[in-house]
């Protein structure tokens, strides 16, 4: 993809969980091999990230034929307790701004 950013060493400041409830929260029809690409990620990669989401309740999948068609359920919570308060739609919410606080297109 020519509008991945060239991958940087040491910490990074959201999860590859995070990143992959991101992408779908952008595109519920995404196929796992357009997250990968977008993420930096192999496809088993993203399959194992979507499974643990899947089990902890953070995604549910809907099969239509070959596809997938996901859905992440309102008023999910984050997991670590230092993080109560804001639910997962809120967090996904601030990663969709820009800077200056308007959605992004």
């Amino acid at each position: 993809m020519d509008d991945v950013a060239t991958p940087r060493t040491g910490w990074t400041f959201l999860t590859n969980h995070a990143r992959v409830l991101a992408a779908i929260a952008r595109d519920p029809d995404i196929r796992v091999r357009d997250i990968a690409g977008h993420c930096m990620l192999t496809e088993r990669a993203v399959q194992k990230i979507i499974a643990d989401l899947e089990s902890d309740g953070y995604l549910t999948h809907t099969r239509n034929g070959r596809t997938n068609s996901y859905e992440i359920p309102d008023g999910t919570s984050l997991r670590h307790p230092a993080d109560a308060g804001p639910t997962v739609a809120a967090l996904l919410a601030l990663l969709s701004l820009e800077p200056d606080g308007k959605p992004s297109s």
